[in-house]
């Protein structure tokens, strides 16, 4: 693995990030949107047996390329899965020249001071040093009020987490996401924007993240973000936006990228032929490409 080479496609590279990292407390809702039914699967085994089916549906169809998708999030549990014979993060970049990154937050604190922070990341240092096919990680927080204090915990949490990954020769994308239905979501936008530049100030030369951000009442509100010397790139969550409008707020954005997980898989099931679903994912690709380029 050139990680040179897998820094220079997510710096420069035309396209976005697949969200593949469905994990314990969103699988169930993946799988329900696919066709899957919880009385089709009778334990957890069974049910990530069938989550990964889907996603190596989806990696291994047709327009799932590097020329529209230039990473992959995964959830831990998926770095033990094959594809092919090959461990998927494996797959991904020597199969598909498509660069994997790891989800690593195991869930969100209950809310206080209008935001939810993530749990603990017990064993964080060992399971980074485990994961030497993955270019960095993914770790998600959200903000539902435009509290001050809530939002600067939220990133300071995020940015502790973000050294810890660097340390370890990752890039983290670092995910505070804003809840597309706060009634304050443009307020918390603009002290969010605040706080990360802050944090971004404080880190060291050679210390570089991504940001992965609600897209923005603001069109190119992160933009200052974007051109930041330590910032890799900024991705836009879908964040329960339909493909559609996810795709129209994004294309508004010129330096942004999508990274979508719903609005990726949007229309695909279980039940479709492969020429259904190829052509499925095959449109929603298209359209989530031209939305980030």
């Amino acid at each position: 693995m050139s990680k040179a080479e897998q820094r220079a496609q997510m710096s420069d590279g035309a396209g976005f990030i697949a969200a593949l990292d469905q994990s314990g407390g969103s699988t169930p809702k993946a799988l329900a949107l696919y066709g899957v039914d919880a009385s089709d699967y009778s334990s957890d085994e069974e049910m990530f047996g069938e989550i990964q089916k889907m996603r190596a549906r989806i990696i291994l169809a047709h327009d799932f390329t590097k020329d529209k998708v230039i990473g992959a999030i995964l959830f831990e549990r998926t770095l033990g899965e094959e594809i092919n014979g090959k461990k998927v993060a494996d797959y991904l970049w020597s199969e598909k020249n498509i660069v994997p990154f790891l989800k690593i937050d195991k869930g969100l604190e209950d809310q206080a001071n209008g935001v939810q922070l993530m749990k603990p990341i017990p064993g964080l240092a060992d399971t980074l040093s485990k994961s030497e096919d993955v270019f960095g990680t993914k770790e998600r927080s959200v903000i539902h009020e435009a509290n001050a204090q809530g939002i600067a915990d939220v990133v300071a949490q995020q940015f502790d987490v973000a050294r810890v990954v660097t340390d370890a020769g990752m890039v983290p994308i670092v995910e505070p996401e804003v809840n597309i239905h706060s009634e304050t979501k443009a307020e918390a936008e603009d002290i969010l924007k605040s706080e990360i530049l802050k944090n971004l100030d404080q880190l060291a030369e050679g210390q570089e993240v991504m940001l992965k951000l609600t897209i923005p009442n603001q069109a190119n509100l992160y933009d200052e973000l974007a051109d930041h010397p330590r910032v890799l790139r900024v991705v836009a969550l879908s964040g329960g936006y339909s493909t559609e409008q996810a795709c129209d707020l994004l294309s508004k954005n010129g330096k942004m990228i999508a990274s979508f997980s719903r609005a990726l898989t949007e229309g695909l099931s279980k039940q479709q032929s492969d020429a259904e679903f190829n052509a499925a994912l095959g449109s929603n690709i298209d359209n989530i490409y031209r939305a980030s380029i």
